[in-house]
């Protein structure tokens, strides 16, 4: 996929309760620099966009990652997103010349939002260490999320597990763009909210846990192996949640 792919995800920003600490962060443990642009960091690697941060703009918002999709017409995915049971939080807009956003939230609750490029397309760089390399809807109704996303974006899915939970993967002509993940009873509590996770590639799973635990953050899921290689759920200073992984996207 190409960062203005159409349905895939394009960009991941944050959203934070204090963006220099956050700067400080995610620059030490990933290696990324840092543009800033009046209120807004876009984070690089290698001079390429990875990843962005903000401040938070509504009393009581928590902080936290947002998944874009991208997209070639913000304005028709509002109105499928409303046709569909979702909602529109951020009606589309334009971004001075760099494209056009809208913020929404899925009928599950999960917020997402899209992106269509103008002068700024997205991520220039994606599954390698430090760079974004999956993102994952994580839901309370499976069969809801998958008949919302096709209608929005015409997903395709494959079904799949992870460790024997079940797992679906979606697709955009038939190649993978992001996962698809059942809340399930047992495993998550009720007072988490459906939410997309993000993913970012890391060379060593552990040795990142322990650079984000010295840097002030927090390790939520501890390293793990999956069939799809090792991965850990961490957390910001602010308690922003992500996760690393490394292995096979």
């Amino acid at each position: 996929m190409t960062p203005s792919t159409p349905g895939a995800p394009s960009w991941v920003d944050l959203g934070t309760s204090h963006l220099a600490d956050a700067e400080l962060f995610y620059t030490s443990l990933f290696g990324w620099s840092a543009e800033v642009a009046g209120d807004y960091v876009t984070f690089t690697l290698n001079g390429l966009p990875v990843a962005g941060a903000g401040p938070l703009y509504g009393a009581g918002q928590p902080t936290a990652w947002s998944t874009y999709i991208g997209t070639n017409d913000a304005d028709g995915v509002a109105a499928r997103v409303a046709a569909n049971g979702g909602k529109v939080l951020v009606p589309p807009f334009d971004v001075q010349d760099q494209g056009r956003m809208s913020a929404f939230l899925d009928p599950g609750g999960a917020p997402f939002s899209v992106w269509e490029p103008g002068t700024m397309r997205g991520a220039e760089v994606f599954d390698v260490p430090g760079a974004l390399t999956w993102n994952e809807l994580n839901t309370r109704d499976l069969e809801g999320s998958m008949a919302f996303y096709h209608a929005v974006f015409g997903w395709q899915f494959r079904n799949s597990s992870m460790s024997g939970v079940p797992y679906v993967v979606a697709k955009v002509h038939e190649t993978p763009v992001c996962g698809i993940q059942p809340m399930l009873a047992d495993l998550w509590p009720d007072d988490v909210s459906p939410h997309w996770m993000v993913y970012f590639s890391v060379h060593d799973v552990d040795d990142s846990a322990g650079h984000a635990l010295a840097l002030g953050g927090a390790v939520v899921q501890p390293p793990t192996t999956l069939p799809i290689g090792r991965y850990a759920v961490l957390a910001d200073p602010q308690g922003g949640l992500f996760s690393v992984l490394a292995g096979a996207r």
